[in-house]
């Protein structure tokens, strides 16, 4: 759990990064509006997408790993458990 948690945290770091400064940009060039800043969280929303997958690779693969992981040790509780049953 600990690799999903800084996954998620470096992804929301990310993610508040990016909207903060093209929040400010927008603030030095537009008037301010609540459509820009609706605007403003989307683009923050797609720009800190990409730049997250480019850069927390590595992270995403620990995720992915242990997710498997655990996948795998559930599937051989149950195929025990069915082994288990079947004995009886």
């Amino acid at each position: 759990m600990k690799a999903f948690w800084t996954y998620t945290l470096a992804r929301l770091g990310v993610f508040l990064v990016t909207w903060a400064v093209l929040w400010g940009i927008s603030r030095l060039v537009f008037e301010d509006s609540t459509v820009l800043d609706l605007w403003v969280l989307l683009v923050a929303l797609i720009v800190s997408s990409i730049i997250s997958i480019l850069t927390l690779r590595t992270l995403r693969d620990r995720v992915a790993v242990k997710l498997q992981e655990r996948a795998q040790s559930l599937n051989d509780r149950i195929e025990e458990s069915r082994r288990a049953e079947d004995v009886d």
